[in-house]
């Protein structure tokens, strides 16, 4: 069902707002699809199901291991299809709020974490006198 015009006009102007608001997540929503798989996974997902059912064919005719394998072959396909495209990297969000690419290899700053925070207050209550 098409969007009326009064719909349509609000849309744009929560697209403006957004954009005025937080320019860089707008840019990084800009060119997504909304809604499900690409045509690719489509098709992929449907050869995947046929072979499947071939397979499940053959193993009425043969062995119970050759149909369940079919059957195997037709769930993974479908979740496949279903399953949207990953884009991009995971990102890390930093200590002022901004979000970037996972440094590879690359520890974070001591006294940044949980178990660092717990191990300073650790060591302040032996010398606050809590003992």
């Amino acid at each position: 069902m098409p969007l009326s015009e009064h719909e349509q006009r609000m849309l744009e102007q929560l697209e403006q707002a957004l954009v005025a608001e937080d320019p860089k997540f707008a840019s990084s929503m800009e060119g997504t699809r909304r809604g499900g798989p690409t045509r690719l996974r489509w098709i992929i997902g449907i050869v995947g199901v046929l072979v499947g059912l071939g397979l499940v064919l053959v193993g009425i005719q043969t062995t119970m291991w050759v149909g369940a394998a079919g059957f195997a072959v037709m769930v993974a396909a479908v979740a496949f299809a279903l399953t949207p495209p990953r884009r991009g990297q995971l990102a890390v969000v930093r200590n002022d709020g901004s979000t970037g690419p996972t440094s590879s290899g690359r520890k974070q700053k001591s006294g940044s974490g949980f178990m660092d925070k717990l191990d300073n207050r650790w060591d302040r209550r032996g010398q606050d006198g809590w003992n």
